[in-house]
């Protein structure tokens, strides 16, 4: 049974309230408001609530703006949901403040990390081709958040920082520290353009070229790449890595994508966002 008006309303005001509190760095229950969000429903599961959260995900991705950690991106919404999701940002609001002040923000490489705990799964690429949408937002509405913190320097800075930390901690922990005191953060000492940013070497000492994107946000969150990024990843697809660093203020974590990136990712022929749904 297709949701209701009303019931979209109150899923995504709730929504874009956890949305909000988590962008401003505050702690809430998703358990909590699944529960006070159960009597506003027409008798809908709690795992109905979840696939809804997804949709909303989905629907915001399309408008560049991040969704809730754990709610993963689920395609096939209703054109009303869409629509409801547009109409509430239409206006100025508090979630869209926090997106902008949260990919604004500076940041610094964190100290102290245990690097055994931050490789994760790279997500699984959903589809291959376009499909057509059955719904378009209108324009004005698209928020570009995502593109905002791809500009944001201090952040590029920091995770390619982390990175090189993490390079270090690899070799050594592989048997090489000759090998990783010759790490390279490239892009500082010789300059951005070079289609990756550090240099680093594999367990043989054959050279590693990585490329660093880094996201305050959740696995799924796309990414940015130039035509010299993805034209270097093509020519060196034997040595090319990209590392995505995820969630980087609250508990960076990263997964590797090795070879070619359009093998890895849907890649929009336009602006070079990669995504992987």
């Amino acid at each position: 049974m297709e949701w209701t008006r009303e019931e979209i309303e109150a899923i995504v005001a709730d929504y874009l309230h956890m949305l909000t509190l988590e962008l401003s760095g505050q702690a809430y229950s998703k358990a909590d408001h699944r529960r006070r969000l159960l009597p506003l429903l027409n008798n809908r599961s709690e795992a109905s609530i979840e696939f809804k959260h997804g949709n909303i995900s989905a629907v915001l991705a399309k408008l560049g703006i991040p969704g809730i950690r754990g709610y993963l991106a689920r395609a096939n919404y209703q054109k009303l949901l869409a629509e409801v999701v547009e109409e509430r940002f239409r206006k100025l609001s508090p979630v869209d403040a926090a997106a902008s002040a949260a990919v604004q923000l500076p940041a610094t490489a964190p100290s102290h990390v245990d690097f055994s705990k931050v490789l994760a799964v790279a997500p699984k690429v959903s589809r291959r081709a376009q499909e057509t949408e059955e719904y378009f937002a209108s324009e004005g509405v698209k928020r570009d958040y995502l593109a905002q913190e791809s500009r944001n320097a201090s952040l590029g800075l920091a995770g390619e920082q982390f990175v090189l930390e993490f390079e270090h901690w690899r070799l050594i922990r592989s048997g090489a520290p000759r090998l990783a005191d010759k790490v390279e953060h490239v892009s500082v000492n010789k300059g951005d353009g070079l289609g990756y940013d550090i240099l680093s070497f594999d367990e043989s000492g054959r050279e590693r070229f990585i490329e660093v994107k880094t996201t305050t946000f959740n696995k799924e969150t796309p990414f940015f790449v130039s035509r010299g990024e993805l034209g270097f990843s093509k020519a060196f697809s034997d040595q090319f890595h990209l590392y995505r660093l995820f969630e980087f203020r609250a508990s960076p974590k990263l997964f590797e994508l090795p070879g070619a990136l359009n093998d890895h990712c849907i890649l929009d022929p336009v602006t070079y966002q990669a995504s992987f749904s």
